[in-house]
């Protein structure tokens, strides 16, 4: 089933916001076995906007249209579409009346401009928009159907799912099925070089790869002779990506996270942990707290960036840091060895390193970090030279130290787990 996709706003063609709608949707309608065949970017222009909305229309049994609903003058999509089916734009006064009450239970009137939000093409069929103003609306041109939402990717996400599913779920093929795999540790064609060949093991298998720096998703598509036949082939290769790919893999799933991933493992063993930033500025810590629960098992998030701070909060021998400096194997040690003597947690970690783009020398050069994990029975050091620039060398490293986490977190799990009952002939 062939289908497009267009974004409307200028914002988006003068490249001032990342096209994010046009990616997900894409997603999302691989998914239910619809093929994308066009994904277009245009700018707030009517002409421009009819032209296109007519020529999809012409080629593609699914459109989904979204931006251009707002209040302001630069809002075009609905007279827009309107035009193009030849029909006028009427004003629907159930759409009016509920754009009223979303401004009265903020306190606010509504403005006469979003009254233009209540005006749709003729014979339309309406898309309530249950989390803002703009509703949006499904429209017939020619052989195709129109769906047309707001750009705000929040009320898109919601209005797709409840909205357009139902009218396209039908539609489908119904023969493909795909599974989502994040990786961290390898770049991609590092791991695209692991995983070839196995394409041609696994017939009407396609890997796809989406980089999305520091991580690696692994896209296994399959289509089959209906839904369940494709979805069996897709976990069976997906099966053969982990097996080559180890522990570079660390969860499936398109919302799956890598702290998400961390946290299950930490929750699994009934582990607690606690970290101390320096060079990473708390983006660890941020990185955890964004998962509801995370007080379950975080007990201590410190940006410890001076070296006072190191001192006074830690307890890092200011020997240490006049013989190794801040930037150390030495300092990463301590400083693991007091937030955890400071928490007493079952797990600690630490960063100190030189993030840039000034601060380097040729002995400690720019993007050179130390992590120190520590556990219950042991104290794991590691060094890494990192490159790009301050934000690129701060993630990686914030990445890196979870996974430090995650590895012994993992070995403390599998080690503690009562062995295998075995049952005598």
């Amino acid at each position: 089933m062939p289908a497009a996709l267009l974004s409307i706003g200028t914002e988006l063609t003068r490249g001032e916001l990342v096209n994010t709608n046009a990616s997900w949707i894409a997603d999302r309608l691989t998914a239910f076995g619809l093929e994308v065949e066009v994904i277009e970017a245009i700018p707030d222009d009517r002409a421009v906007i009819v032209d296109t909305l007519r020529r999809l229309s012409t080629r593609h049994r699914v459109v989904i249209v979204t931006g251009g609903l707002g209040p302001t003058t630069d809002d075009l999509t609905s007279a827009c579409a309107a035009e193009a089916a030849g029909v006028p734009l009427e004003r629907h006064e159930p759409s009016l009346e509920a754009i009223r009450r979303r401004f009265a239970s903020f306190g606010r009137e509504m403005g006469p401009s979003n009254a233009k939000q209540a005006d749709f093409p003729r014979g339309c069929e309406i898309l309530p928009n249950p989390i803002g103003t703009a509703p949006g609306f499904k429209l017939q041109l020619g052989g195709a159907m129109l769906f047309f939402t707001p750009g705000v990717p929040v009320e898109m996400h919601r209005m797709f799912e409840e909205q357009i599913v139902p009218h396209i779920a039908p539609l489908a093929t119904n023969d493909a099925a795909q599974v989502h795999l994040k990786t961290f540790g390898a770049g991609e064609s590092k791991i695209g070089e692991m995983l070839e060949g196995l394409e041609g093991e696994f017939p009407g298998v396609t890997l796809g790869y989406r980089a999305h720096f520091p991580e690696i998703e692994v896209k296994v598509f399959a289509r089959g002779k209906h839904r369940s036949e494709a979805q069996a082939l897709a976990d069976a290769a997906a099966r053969a990506v982990r097996g080559r790919l180890g522990d570079l893999v660390y969860g499936e799933g398109r919302e799956e996270t890598f702290a998400a991933s961390m946290s299950r493992v930490l929750r699994k063993g009934k582990l607690t942990l606690s970290i101390a930033e320096s060079c990473t500025g708390g983006l660890v810590g941020s990185m955890i707290t964004a998962l509801p629960g995370s007080s379950e098992f975080l007990l201590f998030d410190g940006v410890v960036y001076s070296n006072a701070a190191k001192v006074q909060v830690l307890g890092v021998d200011e020997e240490i840091l006049r013989a190794h400096g801040a930037v150390s194997a030495e300092c990463a040690q301590a400083m693991v060895e007091g937030v955890k003597r400071l928490t007493g947690s079952d797990l600690a970690v630490a960063i100190t390193g030189i993030a840039g783009p000034t601060g380097g020398s040729d002995h400690k050069p720019v993007g050179l970090v130390y992590f120190a994990v520590g556990g219950p029975h042991e104290t794991i050091v590691k060094e890494r030279q990192l490159s790009g620039d301050r934000q690129r060398v701060q993630t990686f490293a914030a990445w890196y130290a979870l996974k430090l986490v995650l590895d012994m977190a993992r070995d403390l799990v599998e080690t503690s787990a009562p062995p295998p009952v075995s049952i005598a002939p």
